[in-house]
């Protein structure tokens, strides 16, 4: 019980909680009122069944407790949102007007923050690359020799074989999820140093930008946490993709062993017609799928590298143009409602023995 607040992932309620703010905005006015603290009830309730079903009681405090804090949040957004995208312009306008006389070097400055993240990313981003093909290269051996030892059993008695191929099949169907766990395993600190960079990236132009914003420090400060964000939901995307793919290959191999099990409840004679050809397309069927989930997942990190360049290149344009984008608010305001959903969620007690 102790450990359940551990279970409630304020990135998660965050989610639900911007998603309810963003469909009452897009909504017209005569119909926000019928969108109701119902659905966002059920989606928290949905929500926090799934992470928290040994502990309902605390679940369902929680969720009396977020009910009214969501509402309450998102009429203050409601107000605020204005507000904070006229400030986020006049900031930048501001800032922009500052830098102005220095625009050739803070020109400078982001061409340099830009070459120096491209020479970092890209030992990663070819790390990243060679984990997916050992990774892949090794589950494809490890099949492969699956796939020859059921090739050399179809030699026995048939018999003999039907009784080993369920156990075969279980077997192949653990190699699988191993391999794909393993996989994981190798791509997740990849992807972790994939963002610490990015992060080293926003920090480094921080202290280069700063002398050249005196006074306007919070304007810069702003746009900084914008890229910031950005760079973050780039990094949480390539997990995404990563993990997306990884379970994606799981979902292609693993009717292999599907049809090994299907096989065994036939008769010997079906069971001989069919072991033949699905023996033969094992292993050309786990060699395809491997190459597939190759060719799919090793230009991750090259992707990822190009979105932060992107990223940089356009603050660059808005500094110079003193223009903010709708992005640059909205961002900002998911920012607070996720810092609010966290501040909120740390106050509340934990359930009690």
């Amino acid at each position: 019980l102790a450990g359940s607040r551990a279970d409630v992932n304020p990135d998660e309620v965050a989610s639900v909680i911007w998603k309810y703010f963003t469909e009452l905005g897009s909504n017209a006015k005569d119909s926000v009122g019928q969108l109701q603290q119902t659905e966002i009830s059920k989606q928290l309730n949905t929500l926090l069944q799934s992470n928290l079903q040994s502990v309902s009681a605390y679940a369902e405090d929680l969720q009396e407790r977020l009910v009214p804090f969501a509402t309450e949040l998102q009429a203050r957004l409601a107000r605020d949102s204005q507000r904070l995208k006229e400030q986020i312009q006049r900031e930048l306008q501001q800032l922009q007007a500052k830098l102005a006389p220095h625009a050739g070097l803070v020109h400078e400055e982001i061409g340099t923050n830009i070459r120096q993240l491209q020479a970092k990313m890209s030992p990663y981003a070819e790390e990243l690359r060679s984990q997916v093909d050992r990774g892949a290269g090794e589950l494809r051996r490890a099949l492969e020799l699956y796939a020859a030892e059921l090739r050399d059993s179809l030699q026995d008695n048939a018999q003999s074989v039907q009784a080993s191929l369920s156990p075969y099949a279980d077997r192949l169907q653990q190699q699988i999820d191993g391999g794909v766990e393993s996989l994981k395993q190798r791509l997740s600190p990849v992807a972790d140093e994939l963002q610490a960079q990015a992060e080293q990236t926003v920090a480094e132009l921080r202290r280069g930008l700063s002398p050249y914003a005196q006074e306007l420090q919070d304007g810069l400060e702003r746009q900084l946490q914008s890229l910031s964000l950005q760079m973050e939901r780039a990094a949480e995307e390539l997990r995404s993709r990563l993990a997306a793919t990884s379970e994606e290959l799981r979902a292609q191999l693993s009717p292999l062993a599907r049809e090994l099990r299907e096989a065994a409840s036939g008769d010997t004679e079906s069971l001989r017609q069919r072991l033949g050809p699905l023996a033969r397309q094992l292993e050309q069927r786990v060699g395809q799928t491997l190459e597939a989930f190759r060719q799919q997942a090793a230009p991750f990190g090259e992707t990822f590298g190009q979105q932060l360049v992107q990223r940089l290149e356009e603050m660059r344009g808005k500094l110079d143009s003193g223009a903010a984008g709708l992005e640059d608010h909205l961002e900002l305001l998911e920012k607070e409602v996720r810092d609010k959903v966290a501040a909120f969620l740390s106050t509340v007690p934990p359930p009690q023995n």
